[in-house]
């Protein structure tokens, strides 16, 4: 049975964890809250340019039924592709990283076991050294780059992917991130970045442009990737700070519950000691008697 001093040193110690994990909680709170307005913020423009996008696109097909060809619509055999993993650069936030490592591995592991050649592109700490400890082939890895992103350094990156894809370096570019729907709940998900995916059914609106259709459909199409990868981002960011939040969250309720138990050990352990300590003195005062 442990002492008074040992049980005493396990509170002290747990309620030193309690405390950095309620610390903790409250700075992902604030993050999660910044992070979720960026989201929040991008969405309505996400969705209404990509509905532009298809708007144009019905256009194009109405107006020359041959179809409209550009480098980023190529569809092609895949024989080689590259997979962008997005995981977080600290630990601490459940099972945010693990979910999203073995849905990437699984992907992975199938694409080449059918033959495909893949690379990864890997942003965040995690993924990086998951990967690269167990070989696979690593193209480029970006650490501590969500905390301080920008909308410059995504089109960069982008605009490298989709020179990657023109000049046939790859034959399709895979986004593996977790999207965020609340705090307590973010789904792991994969997308095809490139070739870009358009709607091939739909009507054709009735617009006038000022020029073609077709030129506009052009120079929107690399804006839709850099828009596509800027999303993704947004969202595995507001998805690990609310991951966190909420481990932390139940770290420092579980530290609660093991301080009760213990505190209640402590006493009773305290409690069997005075009982002792009284029957030895009354067994010492009959003994005299």
């Amino acid at each position: 049975m442990p002492s008074l001093l040992d049980l005493r040193r396990r509170i002290r110690s747990v309620k030193n964890t309690q405390q950095i994990t309620r610390a903790m909680k409250i700075v992902s709170a604030a993050r999660l809250r910044r992070a979720q307005d960026r989201v929040t913020a991008a969405r309505p423009y996400a969705k209404g340019f990509g509905e532009v996008l298809e708007q144009i696109a019905a256009s194009v097909r109405g107006a020359d039924a041959g179809g409209f060809e550009h480098p980023l619509l190529e569809t092609r055999p895949e024989k080689r592709i590259l997979v962008f993993v997005v995981t977080s650069d600290r630990g601490l936030c459940g099972a945010y990283n693990a979910n999203l490592i073995k849905n990437a591995r699984r992907f992975v592991d199938e694409k080449a076991q059918a033959g495909i050649s893949v690379d990864l592109h890997t942003v965040g700490r995690k993924g990086d050294e998951f990967f690269r400890k167990r070989s696979y082939s690593i193209r480029d890895a970006h650490i501590q780059f969500l905390a301080h992103m920008t909308y410059l350094q995504v089109e960069q990156m982008a605009h490298q992917l989709v020179k990657f894809y023109s000049d046939r370096d790859y034959d399709a570019v895979y986004l593996l991130y977790t999207e965020f729907r609340s705090a307590a709940s973010q789904l792991s998900t994969q997308k095809l970045l490139l070739p870009v995916s358009l709607p091939q059914e739909g009507d054709t609106p009735e617009y006038l442009f000022d020029q073609p259709a077709e030129a506009l459909l052009a120079s929107m199409l690399n804006q839709y990737v850099v828009l596509s990868l800027y999303q993704s981002l947004l969202e595995a960011n507001a998805s690990e700070h609310g991951a966190r939040m909420t481990a932390m969250d139940s770290a420092t309720r579980n530290a609660s519950e093991m301080i009760q138990k213990l505190t209640m050990r402590l006493n009773r352990v305290r409690q069997a000691s005075i009982t002792t300590e009284l029957i030895e003195v009354v067994s010492g005062a009959q003994a005299l008697d």
